[in-house]
């Protein structure tokens, strides 16, 4: 019977935010002002669809918010909160995806990525334009087009990238080694 929350899940949150931080440098600009192509999306639903809900939301909130307080000086803080929305939702769908245990299909697959488009449109067109308006007094109609641009990027990254990634993942992860403890 597996733990719902031990050491491997810290390790995972611990090695998830310092990939996604380091990775919040990597982006591929997008026609829109502070909007791009960023591969940690890729890596944020990686470690949520293997380790849950929880895993997701801290490596959202605090690879997210030390992304920024490191290589922006201050955080932004109604980006940082849909980061945990879509980690939160891609990690609800663990055992239906069952990664780990090599069952990650073309169906899975499918399962993965309508799961992340609508996290990513909850999270991109609602949540953070919502909190840009409330906490920082930001013009809507620029606030909006933000999250628009924000959410294809997202859905193409983790459409691409995380499929990718968790199909290999689970390829490697479901084949056993046959070996066993000697007596």
């Amino acid at each position: 019977m597996e733990k719902k929350f031990g050491i491997r899940q810290v390790v995972a949150m611990g090695i998830g935010t310092a990939l996604f931080v380091v990775l919040t440098m990597v982006q591929i600009p997008f026609p829109i002002p502070n909007t791009s192509l960023q591969p940690r999306m890729a890596i944020l639903a990686f470690f949520s669809a293997i380790f849950g809900p929880v895993v997701g939301a801290v490596i959202g909130l605090v690879g997210h918010a030390l992304g920024d307080a490191i290589w922006y000086g201050s955080v932004w803080w109604s980006w940082v909160f849909p980061e945990a929305i879509v980690g939160i939702a891609v990690g609800l769908t663990k055992k239906k995806l069952a990664v780990k245990e090599g069952g990650f299909t073309a169906s899975k697959i499918v399962l993965f990525n309508v799961v992340q488009v609508v996290a990513n449109a909850i999270a991109w067109i609602v949540v953070a334009p919502v909190l840009d308006i409330l906490v920082y007094a930001e013009p809507a109609n620029k606030v909006f087009i933000q999250g628009v641009f924000a959410f294809i990027g997202n859905i193409i990254i983790i459409g691409i990238l995380g499929s990718i990634l968790l199909a290999a993942y689970s390829k490697i992860a479901g084949k056993s080694t046959g070996l066993k403890a000697e007596d």
